[in-house]
């Protein structure tokens, strides 16, 4: 690792000062991603920001729905009874995504700032565009098996590391942030970049612009939201799908589908909540929203199986949301 110096301070402007004043700032709140990163030479700062003691910790109930402090645990969000209550599917995601130890250090705001990465990506030993724009992305011809198939480009197929953030983009959550410059909202299914010719850009953030919450709409069948996930081993998802059915009289008034572990970015599958809205809530309509949820997908050498297993946890997502509707 890198030397660094390293600052406290109980001030937002403080802190986001800080940060712009000097290129090679980054904040830090539990720090278990970024740390790994900088012990691996991966990424290289020369001032860490610590930001744990700015306000920035509850969840807090708004007019409209939840607000999540950027600062909130892991553990604490899955823990809380109005996260469980009304976005169910978001709680588990985080308890299927990490040890107990992550989860009680990793913060909101850090968990949706993870960098998209594989293992490429980690092994300096590797080219990669994402480190180095122009280097080359080995794991187009390398071991791919639990890259992406929405979402690549040819300069990187990394699929993105959140699965928090697959929830919370069924959800329609919108990121609040603050700068030297002001503050925005931002809705995350604008956030993250595609890759493009540009896979070492990866947020619309700026630099210095600092995430303070999340807010969640409530909309009362986000109740019935269910997660499904399909993994190797214990940390590591080949597929995740979160979903949610509107359902009156047997149609479908509204649907959210959203994808993890096979698009660069969290996946919503619009074209997939298409086909859902007007039908009846039977078989043949959740499979042809599963059809249409990989359509699209550019597979690589190692990683076609992940086709089919997305439309199989599509279905049975959409047949545990029809489900959990009704009772």
């Amino acid at each position: 690792m890198h030397p660094f110096s390293f600052v406290q301070t109980p001030d937002v402007n403080v802190a986001i000062n800080a940060a712009t004043n000097n290129p090679m700032a980054t904040f830090i709140g539990g720090g278990t991603a970024l740390l790994d990163m900088m012990k691996d030479y991966v990424e290289r700062h020369e001032c860490l920001i610590d930001i744990n003691r700015l306000p920035f910790s509850t969840i807090e109930l708004t007019e409209n729905g939840v607000r999540i402090g950027a600062l909130v645990r892991n553990s604490q969000l899955a823990a809380d009874a109005i996260i469980q209550e009304r976005y169910p599917a978001l709680s588990e995601t985080i308890l299927y995504a990490a040890l107990p130890q992550i989860r009680n250090m990793a913060t909101v705001g850090g968990n949706l700032m993870q960098r998209t990465r594989c293992s490429y990506f980690r092994d300096t030993a590797f080219g990669c565009n994402k480190r180095v724009p122009g280097s080359g992305c080995p794991a187009i011809d390398g071991i791919n098996r639990g890259h992406a198939l929405l979402g690549t480009s040819e300069h990187c197929i990394a699929s993105h590391a959140s699965s928090m953030a697959i929830a919370l983009v069924a959800f329609d959550a919108v990121l609040n942030t603050q700068s030297n410059t002001g503050t925005r909202r931002i809705p995350l299914t604008d956030f993250y970049l595609l890759p493009g010719d540009t896979p070492h850009l990866e947020t619309v953030l700026q630099h210095g612009e600092m995430i303070t919450s999340v807010d969640l709409p409530t909309k009362a069948y986000f109740a019935h939201s269910t997660h499904a996930k399909v993994r190797d081993r214990q940390l590591y998802s080949n597929v995740t799908v979160v979903t949610a059915l509107d359902i009156k009289d047997n149609v479908i008034q509204e649907a959210r589908i959203a994808l993890g572990g096979v698009a660069s970015i969290p996946w919503r599958a619009y074209q997939a909540e298409a086909v859902l809205v007007g039908t009846n809530a039977n078989e043949d309509a959740l499979r042809a929203a599963a059809d249409a949820a990989v359509d699209g997908m550019c597979v690589t050498e190692h990683n076609q199986f992940k086709v089919e297993l997305t439309k199989r946890l599509v279905v049975r997502s959409l047949r545990q949301s029809k489900g959990e509707h009704r009772a």
